[in-house]
């Protein structure tokens, strides 16, 4: 998926990584009563992610099945990265000092860092 999507076609994209196929009735009865959605939004947003081509659509009777057309480890490793770049020039060390700075890491992602760093070096 070349193209961003927002945060609300990021719900209807997590709904059916947990999910698929579903239909837009069934995608506006599991995220859209949350969200305050309509079908008619929902639709929309699935429009958009299939224009976008992270979403298929697959004709089935008179309604549509709705899969996801890209993984989620794609999606999270393009959107980590287009964060990384906009906000810390593309670095990833200065996003860990800043969330050190603000003490928003616990002792277990520490270890995790430090664990993940390890293997790196290895």
């Amino acid at each position: 998926m070349a193209e961003r999507a927002s945060e609300s076609e990021m719900q209807v994209l997590t709904a059916l990584w947990e999910e698929s196929p579903q239909t837009a009735a069934e995608l506006t009865q599991r995220i859209g009563a949350a969200n305050g959605w309509t079908q008619a939004t929902v639709k929309t947003l699935i429009a958009r992610l299939v224009q976008k081509g992270a979403v298929t659509a697959e004709a089935d009777g008179r309604r549509y099945l709705y899969r996801p057309a890209i993984a989620r480890a794609d999606a999270v490793g393009a959107e980590s990265q287009r964060f990384v770049d906009r906000l810390f020039g593309g670095r990833v060390g200065p996003m860990i000092a800043h969330l050190a700075e603000r003490e928003a890491l616990s002792d277990a992602d520490i270890e995790e860092i430090e664990a993940l760093l390890r293997k790196l070096k290895s």
